[in-house]
């Protein structure tokens, strides 16, 4: 078998710290999106790592209202695709749809929709958006084929531990309905589950940047202490 050939590195000293994915993420098929292969989503909020990283897109979703402000910010300093959480649980309908226009409108190539979104929300955002709508998938309770039929273009899993299984049902159920839809999943904590959830089925995968600016800086600063 013919062995991979190596690559050749070319960085600066002052960008030595760049936040890299994990390398078996390489192994995903990727997904191509406007032309882009993506394979690495860094999952982030962070202004900061998402300048500085090497992951192929950045996915912008949290916990709070989407704001327009927020996504203004991470458009201004991202270098790869954004994948925008537009809401579907407490900010869904007419909402959503808008807050997807305004995503679009300032670069994102994707936008992210909630677990609980439902269907007439998918519809209402396919109506005003021309980029992918991403819907985000919790456990084995919803019905794949309305997702689809109501213009989900993708799947997100986060199912936790159970990611991994999750992603294999999700594509056993689309084995006879679309089998290569794409899904993007969680990786976990270590590469064992990564490497487990794309033996699973996952086309790409999220990696969480948590702690990752605190980190590099407690690194940087003790190295200065020691410095003369």
């Amino acid at each position: 078998m013919e062995s991979k050939k190596a690559v050749p590195n070319l960085t600066s000293k002052l960008r030595a710290d760049i936040v890299e994915t994990p390398a078996v993420i390489r192994d995903a098929s990727g997904i191509n999106l406007f032309g882009k292969r993506i394979k690495s989503i860094i999952y982030t909020m962070d202004v900061a790592v998402i300048a500085n990283c090497n992951a192929d897109a950045v996915l912008a979703v949290y916990p709070w209202t989407p704001n327009t402000k927020i996504l203004q910010a991470i458009s201004t300093v991202s270098n790869v695709p954004i994948l925008a959480g537009i809401g579907g649980g407490l900010t869904k309908g007419l909402r959503s749809a808008t807050i997807g226009f305004f995503a679009e409108e300032n670069g994102a190539q994707a936008v992210v929709l909630n677990a609980p979104t439902p269907l007439e929300t998918v519809i209402s955002v396919g109506k005003v958006v021309d980029v992918p709508i991403i819907y985000t998938v919790v456990n084995k309770s919803i019905n794949i084929k309305d997702r689809i039929d109501a213009g989900v273009k993708a799947f997100n899993v986060a199912g936790g531990k159970e990611t991994a299984e999750l992603v294999r049902w999700l594509r056993e159920e689309l084995a006879e309905i679309a089998p290569n839809f794409p899904i993007i999943a969680s990786g976990g904590k270590s590469d064992e589950q990564i490497k487990k959830t794309i033996a699973a089925g996952a086309n790409a995968i999220t990696f969480t940047a948590y702690g990752v600016t605190e980190a590099t800086f407690q690194k940087k600063m003790e190295k200065y202490r020691h410095e003369h």
